[in-house]
């Protein structure tokens, strides 16, 4: 069994050595068909790496022949299958706007979304690339509204608004979280009114996020505790405040797990704002 493994390993180290050495001849060969012909076989191998070595100078060599155009897209799809999404979302990018109106434009455009949306980092993290995605989607979607990728492309949209709500939610979580810090406070604010602010900023923003009831228990609680934690002149209208809020959460959700909380709330606050 030994022997047969070791036959097997060196039968696969001779056909890698092989390929290695047909790659790096054309690779140095001065004919561009023959390598144009050569990266489409290695594209169509799923040698993405390869494909993409020789393309990067076929791009240039092939600009304004009849195989330019489909050079260009070729290379943009081989670093999207190399997952590649950011050299591919840029490639995609110049095809666009070197063909508009070319065969693969349709293609390109939802693909400039597509590569940024594989590279959209998770929520806690900066999400330049998820507003860069939506952008692209929402562009895509103004130019071809009739298009089959539609479905997918407005359900990536969705996908990554959900992503952003998500961020200010934690942001406005992790203020309230802060609660009594004030290492983070500038100009006499609090970490309870920046969370109360950033949620309904949030909830002004998107209005019909399935988040917003967390959103609204954020802004209820911060605005109690900071009734709570308020100096005796600001006391009473915080309360009024915190008061009101609780009542209006009641109507939004009168069956909201949070519901005895706010009745709770209500409770103590009365002991301030009923004379």
């Amino acid at each position: 069994m030994k022997i047969k493994k070791f036959i097997v390993l060196c039968l696969a180290a001779t056909l890698c050595c092989g390929c290695t050495t047909e790659f790096n001849r054309v690779y140095k060969s001065s004919d561009y068909f023959f390598k144009y012909e050569y990266a489409k076989e290695c594209f169509a191998r799923g040698k993405f790496t390869q494909a993409i070595t020789l393309l990067q100078e076929l791009v240039t060599v092939m600009k304004g022949t009849d195989n330019g155009e489909e050079c260009l897209y070729m290379l943009a799809m081989a670093e999207y299958c190399d997952r590649d999404y950011e050299s591919a979302s840029a490639t995609f990018k110049k095809y666009f706007s070197s063909y508009p109106k070319g065969v693969y434009a349709e293609q390109a455009a939802f693909y400039i979304g597509q590569s940024l949306y594989e590279s959209t980092p998770e929520p806690r993290l900066d999400q330049t690339p998820t507003v860069g995605a939506i952008n692209a989607y929402q562009q895509f979607l103004d130019l071809y509204p009739a298009s089959k990728l539609r479905p997918v492309a407005q359900q990536r949209l969705f996908e990554l608004q959900d992503k952003l709500v998500m961020k200010e939610y934690l942001s406005a979580k992790l203020y309230y979280d802060l609660g009594d810090y004030f290492g983070n406070c500038f100009n006499g604010g609090s970490n309870y009114e920046a969370c109360i602010i950033t949620a309904q900023n949030a909830l002004n923003t998107y209005p019909y996020t399935s988040l917003r009831e967390n959103f609204a228990v954020l802004i209820m609680r911060s605005k109690f505790d900071l009734a709570e934690r308020s100096v005796e002149a600001k006391r009473v209208e915080r309360y009024r405040d915190a008061e009101d809020e609780c009542y209006g959460f009641l109507n939004e959700y009168p069956d909201s797990k949070e519901a005895e909380t706010a009745k709770k709330f209500i409770e103590r606050c009365k002991k301030f704002t009923q004379d």
